[in-house]
């Protein structure tokens, strides 16, 4: 991808803005239905909780399903293990 001009790059993904959210005296959420719908989030589905600091204070928390997030890290990790499983540095 090198030589594609950065502006003509595929995006991977995009973000926007879907719901404003309250947090109760619990400390739990309400993820709205349609938000839920939107994401195939069921009950008994588990998201990783992704904080995105800046000098130190969380500035972001993003919500990634947990099986993506597992196929992230696997994506990412397997041609490292492949290199480091064959001797190669």
């Amino acid at each position: 991808m090198a030589n594609i001009p950065r502006d003509d790059r595929p995006s991977p993904c995009s973000c926007s803005i879907e719901a404003v959210v309250s947090v109760d005296a619990r400390g739990q959420m309400v993820l709205p239905k349609d938000i839920r719908e939107r994401a195939k989030i069921a009950p008994g589905d588990r998201l990783a909780v992704v904080f995105w600091e800046n000098e130190g204070d969380v500035c972001c928390i993003t919500l990634i399903k947990a099986d993506h997030f597992n196929r992230m890290v696997t994506n990412l990790l397997a041609p490292m293990m492949e290199d480091i499983a064959g001797g190669r540095e």
